[in-house]
């Protein structure tokens, strides 16, 4: 299923009328770091869950 110019441009308007053009730099930046830390995730980069004390498990 491809989507093209005018379907785009239809997602976009319907987009921008629900949250307003205000939240929309806030939920694309919500959106990037969702995808960076999905990716950390897959490539193993998070870090070690920590003890009370902060000692490693």
């Amino acid at each position: 299923m491809k989507l093209g110019m005018t379907e785009l441009l239809v997602i976009l308007a319907v987009v921008v009328i629900i949250f307003g053009p205000t939240q929309i730099p806030k939920l694309t930046r919500m959106f990037g770091k969702s995808v960076k830390s999905f990716k950390d995730g897959m490539a193993g980069d998070e870090e070690k869950p920590k003890t009370p004390d902060g000692e490693e498990k």
